[in-house]
């Protein structure tokens, strides 16, 4: 987060985010990545004139972080 961003958000959320991302596991953190990236690389893609392509894969994102939801509901179902 950049120092901009950083002044809009109080110490209590700040704290909320740093809980949160203690409470991920390694899978939760490289889906996180994943779709991180498909979305930098999709938008420099658009930018750069390939708007099929990156539109295409600015579609991945939704699906990456649908994937790591199901996940998450298989792990917590067996935990049940």
């Amino acid at each position: 987060m950049t120092l901009e961003m950083l002044r809009g958000i109080n110490t209590l959320q700040l704290k909320r985010i740093k809980t949160m991302f203690k409470k991920f596991t390694t899978t939760d953190k490289l889906l996180f990545v994943a779709a991180l990236l498909s979305l930098i690389f999709s938008e420099i893609l658009y930018f750069q004139g390939e708007k099929a392509d990156g539109s295409f894969i600015g579609l991945w994102v939704p699906s990456i972080l649908a994937f790591g939801i199901y996940l998450k509901l298989i792990n917590n179902s067996k935990n049940d």
